[in-house]
């Protein structure tokens, strides 16, 4: 029985071991992905709806400028693709039939005229000028009544669709400039830097807004030579923080430096900032937004 209990206790040691070989412990800080949004359009600031430390969702509206200009060219670029699109579709269905009566009614009547002046200028009533204009008339409401029977050429309708298409663009284009004077967040975050106001003119590039992404952040922690080996690209972790003990947030190894560096200067002694160390970043999940930025804190990764 003794001998029992003494190799279960040899058993429990030796199993602690393999699993503190099996972490590694380190500390580092939080930090965040930092989002800098600028003006797609140059505008006159007309709303800014947040401030820094402001917390934003996703598709939220941070700033908007005037547009009224564009929305006038809106209207006009709109009415030009309505014409347009009617003028296509009116060559695409070929003429009206009462077109074609009335084409064919006129080629008939000159069609008789000339036979009329044909047979007079025999006789020496007419002129030989007046031949020709009727010989004229008969062919000019000729070539009408063939245009109108055939219909469209296919140059013409492609010509038709091009028109047509380019207003469309042309529409499309002041939608979006419309669409681009609304400062929209691209994700969930906090506001670190506001950098303009109501009545301000922005040009093109101008930078309006700094936000930091919580719904991911990342901690960069320093692993030796030794440790590093063991680290994989896509191993867990768990990320703990003093602000909240006794809870831990799910993460991944997404990155380990291939460069060796010395350990950062925050390090307190002299001694472990000269030592080389490969830099190694973990990206936790934070659906909660407990995690800030500047926050210390711990992590224990899973190795083989």
């Amino acid at each position: 029985m003794k001998f029992n209990v003494a190799a279960l206790v040899l058993l429990l040691l030796f199993g602690c071991s393999n699993n503190q070989k099996g972490e590694i412990l380190a500390s580092g800080t939080i930090e965040g992905t930092e989002i800098n949004l600028s003006a797609e359009v140059a505008g006159k600031v007309k709303e800014v709806r947040v401030e820094e430390g402001s917390a934003v969702q996703k598709s939220d509206t941070l700033a908007l400028l005037n547009h009224q200009t564009a929305d006038i060219e809106l209207k006009q670029a709109e009415a030009n693709l309505a014409a347009s699109e009617a003028q296509y579709r009116l060559l695409a269905r070929g003429s009206r039939r009462e077109d074609i009566l009335q084409a064919e009614a006129n080629f008939k009547n000159a069609e008789m005229e000339l036979q009329r002046m044909t047979k007079l200028v025999q006789d020496g009533t007419v002129t030989q000028k007046q031949v020709d204009d009727a010989q004229t008339k008969y062919v000019v409401s000729q070539q009408a009544l063939e245009k109108l029977k055939h219909g469209a050429l296919p140059e013409e309708l492609q010509g038709a669709i091009a028109r047509r298409d380019q207003a469309g663009a042309q529409a499309d284009l002041i939608r979006k400039r419309i669409r681009d004077s609304f400062i929209i967040s691209p994700t969930r975050g906090i506001v670190t830097l506001k950098s303009v106001e109501v009545g301000e003119y922005v040009n093109v590039g101008a930078n309006l807004f700094r936000i930091v992404d919580l719904g991911k952040v990342k901690l960069t922690i320093y692993a030796n030579e030794t440790e590093v080996g063991k680290i994989k690209i896509g191993a867990p972790a768990k990320v703990m923080i003093d602000a909240n003990p006794g809870k831990e947030y799910d993460g991944v190894v997404t990155f380990i430096s291939p460069v060796a560096e010395f350990t950062p200067k925050n390090v307190q002694t002299k001694e472990e900032r000269t030592k080389l160390v490969f830099g190694v970043k973990i990206e936790v999940q934070n659906p909660e937004g407990a995690l800030k930025p500047g926050l210390p804190a711990d992590a224990r990764i899973v190795v083989e």
